[in-house]
């Protein structure tokens, strides 16, 4: 089954923590907050699987390769997502050959380098998909939840519609048309809306999701119903990230990881069990 991360503030880390698979740090948070970073230390102890993200969606760009390469040697993720570039192919393998030639095999550390598929079109997707499988030699690969092609693919009034069903239609495509490698590992990167994952239960190569959806929406008292959200707050997690959520608010934030959790595989916990 995939494995699940939810972000969340530091306030209900441990409580989330204990509804996911791995955790998902961003990069540019360990620099910023000394509390978020002695999380991600602590999750180390304990052995919990890091992805570590280089914090493109925060930040509108990759975090700095330098400082990036740093942070890696210094919490040794089992997994980090080499700097790319938001819908630019291109930049991205280019970012990559630039990584790989300055940083892969300088790194002290055995953590596996995920590449980021980028692309505006179909074909620039492709590319990019086949030369970091091949070419880039990375150990994972990424799929984004909001290329502007899926407004494209599946055109909705409603952007996330078009977001959910095209990422289902473009990996659908990929499938069939033999560009999909399943001998190795995939992740999603976020979501829209949160049923979209109910759509992959039968994809056994996507290896990991990670969004902080169903805490956010829950944080700000949002609850998920059997068919999951048709909005979505536009809020972003680490603006969140020092929030001190009441019980309630908690409660409905792990209600909603529950259902999300539902929607992905059909396993699900009683809040009351962590509460």
């Amino acid at each position: 089954m995939v494995k699940i991360a939810h972000e969340s503030p530091i306030a209900c880390f441990d409580t989330i923590q204990q509804y996911t698979d791995y955790d998902y740090a961003l990069v540019h948070l360990f620099e910023e907050n000394e509390e978020y970073l002695a999380k991600f230390e602590e999750a180390k102890l304990k052995g919990r699987e890091i992805i570590l993200d280089n914090s493109i969606f925060e930040l509108g760009e990759a975090f700095n390769s330098d400082s990036f390469a740093f942070w890696i040697d210094y919490l040794k993720p089992t997994w980090y997502i080499v700097p790319d570039s938001l819908e630019n192919a291109k930049r991205t393998m280019h970012n990559m050959s630039e990584w790989n030639f300055k940083y892969a095999g300088r790194l002290a550390t055995d953590s596996k380098k995920i590449g980021v598929v980028q692309g505006k079109t179909y074909s620039e997707i492709v590319t990019c998909y086949e030369w970091m499988t091949t070419i880039a030699e990375v150990d994972m690969v990424a799929i984004s939840f909001d290329y502007s092609l899926y407004e494209q693919m599946v055109p909705h009034p409603n952007k996330y519609v078009s977001w959910m069903l095209g990422r289902v239609t473009l990996l659908g495509k990929m499938l069939r048309d033999g560009v999909i490698n399943t001998d190795i590992p995939h992740h999603l990167l976020g979501c829209g809306l949160p049923q979209e994952f109910a759509f992959y239960k039968d994809y056994d190569w996507i290896y990991s999701l990670d969004t902080s959806n169903p805490v956010v929406h829950g944080l700000l008292g949002i609850e998920y119903k059997d068919q999951g959200l048709w909005d979505k707050a536009s809020i972003k997690l680490f603006e969140m990230i020092n929030m001190t959520p009441t019980e309630e608010q908690v409660r409905t934030a792990i209600g909603n990881v529950q259902r999300f959790r539902w929607f992905a595989h059909g396993k699900n916990t009683s809040v009351d069990s962590i509460l």
